[in-house]
């Protein structure tokens, strides 16, 4: 008999609390969860999934016009935003439910309450004034969009939360930021007809991804109309008429909006959590520092996903959630294995990719060969469109190994789910040589690809 209420209690019910949380509970645990928002985290309520949708619509923007180079006449189309957000909601809501049903199914206890650490094994749950003690707890809260608030009026500005929930379509947006998210709220806001300006501080976008990746996206944003300004951040912005807003830049100039979206980064949610209390190690970040097994500083809490700001990605956050509770729960030592982890930007085009980039690969292996190519698509010769496909090999040169795949085009994040199968498996670029292609189509050319590309420095 355990001389706690719960042998699990997890704060925070997004994908990698839920996924463990249910295992726990399936190997005999008794668990508890408790969530502040909505049941389905970041990922399924104001993420990747309601994201993907608006990344959905967007598109059609664009195939619309493609379409008539293909025979479709699609004059006098319309858009209706409010129709897409009520169609949004309503799948969110569903997903919600589903999440909700399953985490009781497994047996497990919800709480509708935001939770804090009184010591180690005590939770208060704020929204019913009382504590619950649980013999392991599990930090499971991710993370949330940040605004420099040393910026003047930073406070006009929206993140991705409010985003997903916008009563009207604005007509100029301003995003701030180079990361994936700016990249693809960008690129949604374009598709969906808006005027979009991008300002970043750094030299160039979706600079922890390949150098050919980020000249590519920049170049094919730019052929959409977005307009990028690098290495400029906000001075100040200000309110001007009716929802007009003026956003003044370090480089002197400044540009008039009825929408400022930050998109600067996300940060570890532990604040007010009373985690310090408890003893728990936090970076300079505020992300819980863990071992290889997800556990804290403090030997019977642990914490996965986005708010220990290792590899900060849903699947992630679902493996190390599966993990934690083998190893804890089923007496099954598991640790997340973080090599070659796919990844994907929803932009337009959109990217894929798995492995090493070009410049991290010299630095770790003494020979390297580079493979890629450039081309326009088959199904762009009809309509028109300039768009552009970038495939890219990383290959060890001792050891034939392929170490990267990228690719920026149609169905990059399809393509690159199947190839990072290979890639994690050891295949090597031989391999890749003696597949047959499959024509016609544009993952063809992965298998192509003969002559070593050899750069002009």
């Amino acid at each position: 008999m355990t001389d706690f209420d719960y042998d699990l209690f997890t704060i925070g019910a997004g994908s990698g609390g839920v996924r463990a949380s249910r295992l726990a509970a399936s190997y005999g645990a008794k668990v508890g969860v408790a969530e502040e928002y909505r049941v389905g985290g970041t990922c399924v309520i104001r993420g990747c999934v309601p994201k993907k949708f608006l990344v959905y619509a967007s598109e059609y923007g664009h195939s619309f016009n493609d379409a008539k180079g293909y025979g479709w006449s699609a004059d006098n189309v319309s858009f209706d935003w409010s129709k897409l957000i009520q169609n949004k909601d309503d799948e969110i809501d569903r997903l919600n439910g589903i999440y909700i049903r399953n985490l009781k199914n497994a047996g497990a206890d919800i709480f509708q309450s935001r939770a804090v650490l009184k010591d180690n094994h005590t939770v208060h749950l704020a929204a019913e004034n009382r504590d619950v003690t649980a013999e392991k707890i599990l930090i499971a809260t991710g993370g949330a969009p940040w605004t420099d608030e040393s910026v003047p009026g930073h406070d006009l500005g929206i993140t991705s939360n409010e985003a997903f929930h916008l009563d009207t379509l604005p007509k100029h947006v301003i995003v701030a930021g180079g990361g994936y998210i700016a990249i693809e709220f960008a690129c949604i806001f374009r598709g969906l007809g808006c005027e979009v300006c991008l300002v970043y501080r750094g030299e160039d976008i979706l600079r922890y991804f390949d150098t050919d990746v980020s000249v590519q996206v920049h170049a094919e944003m730019k052929r959409q109309g977005i307009r990028i300004i690098t290495q400029s951040v906000f001075e100040k912005i200000e309110k001007l008429d009716g929802d007009v807003k003026r956003a003044h830049l370090t480089n002197g100039t400044h540009i008039d909006a009825d929408l400022i979206f930050w998109a600067v980064g996300r940060k570890a949610a532990t604040a007010g959590m009373g985690l310090e209390k408890a003893g728990v190690e936090l970076d300079k970040s505020g992300a819980v520092v863990v071992d290889e097994f997800s556990k804290s500083s403090v030997d019977n809490i642990f914490a996965v996903g986005d708010v220990t700001n290792r590899v900060n990605l849903t699947p992630v956050a679902i493996r190390e959630g599966a993990a934690f509770a083998e190893t804890e729960f089923n007496n099954n030592s598991t640790k997340m294995d973080y090599t070659f982890i796919p990844k994907a930007v929803f932009s337009q085009p959109p990217v894929g990719t798995v492995g090493y980039a070009e410049h991290e690969a010299r630095q770790k292996f003494d020979n390297v060969d580079i493979y890629k190519t450039n081309f326009r698509a088959m199904k762009n010769m009809l309509t028109g469109s300039e768009e552009r496909v970038l495939m890219k090999l990383v290959v060890d040169g001792d050891t034939d190994r392929v170490l990267g795949c990228h690719i920026v085009g149609a169905e990059a994040a399809e393509m690159i789910q199947a190839i990072a199968i290979a890639v994690k498996a050891g295949v090597t670029k031989s391999q890749f040589d003696e597949t047959v292609a499959l024509h016609p189509t544009i993952a063809e050319e992965l298998v192509t690809m003969r002559e070593k590309f050899q750069p002009k420095y």
